[in-house]
């Protein structure tokens, strides 16, 4: 199958290059009618496609082309139609000078080949065609149905920002402008899709990143060769160092704020046209269990949500698989009291602890699943109803027993306390090889597992970046916003990601003090 892939790839690379990259450009003519005849032909059967002849002034044949449902067609009738048409001009009225008087119009562009032009009205703008020019008029007056900027479902916050990024490329620029007022916010634009030419923005702050960071995700970024791109999560697959692993490499986020905190640390952000979700890279383990919200609140309050978090993490990794080998394996280690319950409790039930571990964890992701894909009005009942009611329908029919459904819920809380969508999947993906190695070694089975992860993660790049960084290889001024949230006026120091062109990002002696706000003595 490979070796068919790979002939293939070879007597078509050709062609797929073609599709993905700028064709070849045809130059516009100046005969209308044969513009238009190429135009035609080229939105065969296309019904939303509108092509308005009419004469400029009453003299001068001109089309219009647009796309119904993507351009303004209330601006396009009085501020294109109505002043060319009802108007008075002189001789002079088809050169460009003249039409950009004539059109008030703001983004206004000339362009002189067939392939802009169809860009043109891809993208919303109408083009204008005259008689005997050679370059056309491409028109900003898009409109298209957007959602308004709403707060994010999955990263809610009790304190902080309450937008988040919409599908609008443009909106979500606009919403990272806002909150970094400086030039140095650099927003480079790309296209990739043979058929989609979706649009991608790579931003980053000058001075902040690192330029090997910003060119190897240039870099990353131009080898993809694609017939579309409909959500950052092609992207996301296609530039992550190590694709085979379970953890993510990458972030993605619908919060503005979360953005624009990574980028003053030197991190680089992948805005993707049509979906709300942005890509930030390099990113660590250590991000992923961090919530914007412990930024917005005190630092101590901060640090303990945090050490929670993290051992819940944990707990959400091991505690299937430990009580899988300790009822199987390790009886010595259970309180006696404790184990007398426990063997009460599973007398009735004929399955091993492996057996009954694996059943209740595929229940549990069922009903998990289940409620996040039916309508939000009965999700929730369907996740709750089918926990309480299947829970204990199953300890009273004797098929699992109640240790067990207290295990897999605990375990199942814990996997919600991880802020990241993304990487709640990986522990939850991880934890049935975990249970595995518990029911066939029992705790040898469990340290192997945990020392295989170890030394994946270790071996882990984000963009060259260790993904334990910076725990692995120990960078002790960074633990600071690692293993604790220290107090904003100690932070005064970036991330070293692979270098340091800013290091610094406050001035020294912030510490707040009781007479002028500076540091007490």
């Amino acid at each position: 199958m490979a070796g068919n892939a790979r002939k293939w790839w070879r007597s078509n690379k050709s062609k797929v290059n073609q599709q993905q990259q700028a064709p070849s450009q045809t130059l516009l003519d100046k005969n209308l009618a044969h513009t238009e005849e190429l135009l035609r032909s080229l939105y065969t059967n296309c019904s939303d496609i509108v092509f308005r002849s009419f004469l400029i002034f009453g003299s001068t044949p001109a089309l219009l082309i647009y796309i119904d449902g993507l351009a303004n067609i209330e601006e396009v009738d009085a501020r294109v139609l109505a002043p060319l048409m009802v108007g008075r001009g002189n001789n002079e009225m088809s050169t460009n000078d003249f039409l950009q008087k004539a059109i008030p119009v703001s983004k206004w562009q000339e362009i002189n080949t067939l392939e802009a032009c169809v860009e043109s009205i891809s993208c919303g703008f109408p083009v204008l065609l005259i008689d005997q020019q050679e370059s056309a008029i491409s028109i900003g007056l898009p409109k298209w149905e957007k959602r308004a900027v709403e707060e994010p479902v999955a990263e809610g916050v009790v304190r902080g920002p309450r937008e988040g990024f919409t599908e609008s490329i443009s909106v979500n620029t606009s919403l990272l402008r806002r909150l970094i007022k400086s030039p140095a916010l650099k927003m480079e634009r790309k296209q990739i899709g043979g058929f989609t030419k979706t649009y991608i923005i790579v931003a980053y702050i000058e001075g902040l990143a690192e330029p090997s960071l910003v060119t190897e995700v240039n870099s990353r970024l131009d080898r993809i060769v694609i017939d579309g791109i409909l959500e950052s999560g092609y992207i996301e697959e296609m530039i992550e160092d190590q694709p085979s692993s379970p953890f993510p490499q990458i972030l993605s986020t619908e919060r503005p704020d979360v953005v624009c905190g990574n980028l003053l640390e030197g991190r680089i952000a992948i805005i993707v046209d049509g979906t709300p979700f942005v890509l930030i890279a390099p990113t660590t383990l250590f991000s992923l269990l961090q919530s914007s919200e412990d930024y917005y609140q005190r630092s101590i309050a901060s640090t303990a949500i945090r050490w929670l978090r993290y051992f819940f993490t944990v707990i959400s990794f091991v505690l299937p698989s430990l009580y899988v080998a300790l009822i199987t394996y390790h009886h010595e280690m259970v309180p006696t009291s404790l184990l007398i319950s426990m063997a009460s409790s599973r007398e009735a039930v004929p399955f091993p602890a492996l057996v009954e571990a694996m059943i209740m964890e595929v229940t549990f992701e069922a009903l998990r699943e289940a409620g996040v894909r039916l309508p939000k009005q009965v999700g929730a009942a369907v996740s709750i109803v089918g926990a309480l009611v299947i829970g204990q329908a199953a300890v009273q029919a004797g098929l699992v027993s109640a240790p067990m459904v207290i295990v897999v819920a605990i375990t199942g809380i814990a996997s919600f306390m991880i802020p990241h969508y993304i990487a709640g999947i990986s522990i939850r993906l991880l934890r049935f090889p975990m249970m595995l190695l518990a029911g066939t070694l029992g705790l040898l089975g469990i340290m192997l597992g945990i020392i295989v992860a170890v030394v994946h993660l270790c071996a882990l790049r984000s963009l060259g970046v260790p993904y334990l960084s910076p725990v692995g290889p120990l960078k002790v001024q960074e633990l600071k916003d690692t293993l604790v949230r220290a107090p904003w006026w100690m932070m005064d120091t970036r991330p070293n990601l692979t270098g340091e062109p800013n290091k610094y990002r406050q001035a020294p002696g912030m510490k707040p003090g009781p007479s002028n706000g500076g540091e007490s003595s």
